[in-house]
């Protein structure tokens, strides 16, 4: 890839001389161009926004440090991912990996509501891809996903089932396009043995992703076609329509609420949970249009008597097959106060847990309240 394998360019040369004597302007304007993918690097490496902020700010740091060791025998990306890259590794060895609930656990009974949550940080986030600026394409003609593809909540969430330094392989060589020699310079292995981790990375992704790419999904059905799809949703959802809200789902389709464990799968099931608790007339909603992964998302609100507003409640995360609804991933908002099921039950009425309130609607810029 001929962005990865130059060397440093006769510009970056001059500025990268000037941030060695220590001006820090200069070294914004190298790292600048880079920050978005990075930070797009960190987060397909640790599956979160908040983790992917810090292993990326660590990584900043790192690299102002170390600059007076930066040779220019390789490109000035390529070190940087180097270090990103090692940086997310060292954080991957400290913590359990990410996963969503549907890899967490089977499918629940969905008379039985919502279920108990999992406070720890196991869970998958959100990413604000279009907030960030991540750009699209391919990042270089060796690379085999598109960069839109490599933030999809079915591929972020395949990743974390690699052992890390297979995720680091698959990521550099298919989503960043770096060389195989490129990569184990930055790894410290062998060109064989990245060859032989991709094979085995590769295999194991493939198992676990639908045939076809949300990309590829959204761009053979149409902006037209999807946005009446998103807007019927949004509408029945908003009535309290349980029958059309189902109607539009696929029949395997899948509705899961981190950070409970809880999930459920198929129409039938789907609309005995929805029926039961959050379409059950107890409570209004009203929903903002979005994007998250690279995907059609939906800020869901509820409305609060005491506040007089509708407050947010959850960022869901829309995948869609064959024109219809296949997989929803409603990462909520609400504060998970206690272990008891029946909390659960009228989950809508507990305030909202700050910290997911910032993750999942204040990185996305979606609003507060809504009167």
């Amino acid at each position: 890839m001929s962005t990865a394998s130059s060397s440093v360019t006769a510009e970056e040369r001059e500025v990268l001389q000037a941030a060695r004597r220590g001006d820090e302007e200069a070294f914004r304007r190298l790292v600048e161009p880079h920050r978005g993918a990075l930070q797009a690097h960190c987060y397909r490496m640790l599956g979160s926004v908040h983790d992917a902020e810090d292993a990326l700010q660590d990584a900043m740091l790192r690299a102002w440090r170390g600059l007076p060791r930066f040779e220019g025998r390789s490109s000035f990306r390529s070190w940087l991912y180097t270090i990103a890259t090692n940086t997310c590794l060292n954080e991957i060895a400290r913590r359990p990996r990410r996963v969503l609930p549907v890899d967490y656990a089977g499918p629940a009974d969905p008379h039985d509501g919502p279920g108990e949550p999992v406070v720890e940080s196991v869970w998958i986030e959100p990413y604000p891809d279009e907030r960030l600026g991540l750009e699209g394409g391919l990042a270089g003609p060796e690379a085999r996903y598109e960069q839109h593809e490599g933030v999809e909540l079915a591929f972020v969430a395949a990743l974390q089932h690699l052992p890390a330094t297979q995720r680091a392989v698959l990521i550099l060589r298919e989503v960043l396009g770096f060389s195989a020699k490129e990569v184990a310079e930055s790894l410290e292995i062998t060109v064989a043995a990245v060859n032989s981790g991709l094979q085995r990375a590769r295999k194991a992704v493939e198992e676990r992703l639908p045939e076809q790419s949300q990309q590829a999904t959204l761009q053979a059905l149409g902006d037209d076609a999807l946005r009446e799809l998103v807007n019927a949703y949004v509408e029945a959802w908003e009535r309290q329509d349980v029958d059309a809200v189902v109607a539009m789902l696929t029949e395997d389709a899948t509705i899961a609420m981190p950070p409970l464990a809880s999930w459920f799968r198929g129409r039938a099931d789907i609309a005995a949970f929805l029926a039961g608790w959050p379409l059950s007339g107890a409570w209004r909603w009203r929903v903002l249009h979005t994007r998250a992964n690279a995907q059609p998302a939906l800020a869901f609100y509820a409305w609060d008597e005491d506040a007089g507003a509708y407050l947010p409640f959850a960022l869901n995360v829309v995948t869609v097959r064959d024109g219809r609804i296949c997989d929803l991933t409603a990462f909520v908002v609400r504060a998970t106060p206690a272990p008891e099921r029946e909390v659960y039950w009228r989950w809508v009425d507990q305030p909202a847990d700050e910290a997911r309130l910032a993750s999942w609607f204040g990185r996305f810029g979606l609003p507060e309240r809504l009167d």
